[in-house]
């Protein structure tokens, strides 16, 4: 309780710079895994790739990020068995940030997509198991989180097998094309626009004082998507979409994809930052409280109003000077990419993480996209799959957790000779 008392201040600033830390791993890392497929279809650049993550990660870490941060803040251990040494749970919250952000800087890299997740869970467990023993760990609450991450991937896999097969039955495998993609284009369009609206709606305008019943949040989904659904249907029609769809009979239909491209690249990037921006300023706001409460470990206390900034901001930063390296890994390694394919791949990943971020249950993106993209591999055939890659991918998996408990214990350990 001393050390709180007298470096209380001091551990706040540190504990923020070490979730700066991790939210640039995050930004370098998981980031490019959800914009991978966009540069990799080719519909985007990585410029233009940037840009996007901006807007729409810092959006959803700001206004949607405050539900799983709770998970991850007291979903893994019990705080109970740290009520008479808080000191503790605080450089253990510490220690796992930092390890955090030092695995991820190390993966990134090398340009191994790895999951954020993963790391912080890893390293929460690892700090706890020295500190209040095993029983301090909450392995129920662990086994219901490992398990999404088996079922997210199976989950978009099949989600993004089956819309890839729906667009090549009514669009590719057709006598005309290009005249199917105008006509199936807009309802691929409202489809789109309506999960990026609902969880807009839903998850981020609460935090901003305006608070909707499902039934208006429904209604206005429908009615923006209805809207797109017109807008595309007359500019499908249009002599300069027409012109410019010339070119060539499937490049005139992967345009029409590549819009829809665009629309699912903001879907991702806002739930990515909605779900992972948890695991950076998760273990920060525990501290702030903490120290803030005079030692005192509640189970549900406000966020300090700079939390969630500070973390999209490390999201972004982490994306600018990083991010490219993983995003050549996940966009171009797995399967060759078009525009339809990883419009089928990133919007079934964004649909399965905006539905895990609405239940509070931090699941791991970088497994549910690769999901979604072996997904639209295995529509194409088994070979289509560079499977030296696949193994990489998942080897980093497996190393992942350990290694964030690995670093977390050799991190409290220095810490707590600094301050107690």
């Amino acid at each position: 309780m001393e050390v709180l008392q007298n470096y209380g201040t001091l551990l706040i600033l540190i504990t923020a710079a070490f979730a700066f830390f991790m939210a640039f791993g995050v930004g370098a890392n998981d980031v490019s895994n959800a914009m991978g497929t966009s540069v990799g279809s080719g519909t985007i650049t990585a410029k233009q790739a940037i840009i996007i993550a901006l807007i729409f990660e810092c959006a959803g870490a700001y206004l949607a990020g405050g539900e799983v941060t709770e998970t991850i803040k007291s979903g893994i251990i019990n705080p109970n068995d740290f009520i008479s040494q808080p000191d503790i749970l605080v450089l253990g919250m510490m220690s796992a940030l930092f390890a955090s952000g030092l695995w991820l800087l190390i993966a990134s890299r090398w340009g191994w997509p790895v999951s954020t997740t993963h790391t912080i869970i890893g390293a929460i467990i690892g700090f706890a198991c020295i500190t209040a023993g095993t029983d301090s760990v909450r392995w129920r609450a662990i086994s219901g989180i490992v398990g999404s991450w088996f079922i997210t991937p199976v989950i978009a896999g099949i989600l993004a097998y089956g819309i890839f097969l729906v667009i090549q039955k009514l669009i590719f495998d057709t006598e005309h094309p290009l005249r199917n993609a105008q006509k199936f284009g807009p309802h691929f369009m409202g489809l789109t626009v309506f999960i990026l609206i609902i969880v807009t709606v839903a998850k981020g305008l609460k935090h901003v004082g305006l608070h909707l019943s499902t039934n208006e949040t429904i209604l206005i989904s429908v009615a923006l998507s209805a809207v797109s659904v017109v807008i595309s249907y007359f500019y499908f029609r249009s002599k300069n979409f027409i012109r410019k769809a010339r070119k060539g009979t499937f490049g005139g239909v992967e345009r029409v994809f590549s819009m829809l491209m665009l629309m699912t690249a903001c879907a991702m990037a806002f739930a990515h930052g909605s779900n992972d921006v948890a695991n950076a300023i998760g273990p920060l706001a525990a501290v702030v409280t903490i120290i803030e409460n005079g030692g005192n470990i509640t189970a549900t206390t406000p966020m300090a109003w700079w939390v969630l900034p500070l973390g999209a901001l490390g999201i972004g930063v982490g994306l600018i000077v990083m991010g490219y390296k993983v995003m050549a890994t996940i966009g171009t390694g797995i399967t060759d990419l078009t525009p339809s394919r990883g419009f089928a791949a990133q919007f079934a990943t964004a649909a399965t993480v905006v539905v895990a971020s609405g239940t509070g249950l931090p699941i791991s993106t970088t497994q549910t996209l690769v999901g979604a993209v072996l997904g639209i591999g295995l529509a194409r055939g088994i070979a289509a799959l560079n499977l030296n890659v696949i193994r990489n991918i998942i080897a980093s998996w497996v190393v992942t957790l350990p290694a964030g408990a690995f670093f977390a214990i050799i991190i409290y350990y220095i810490l707590a000779l600094i301050f107690r």
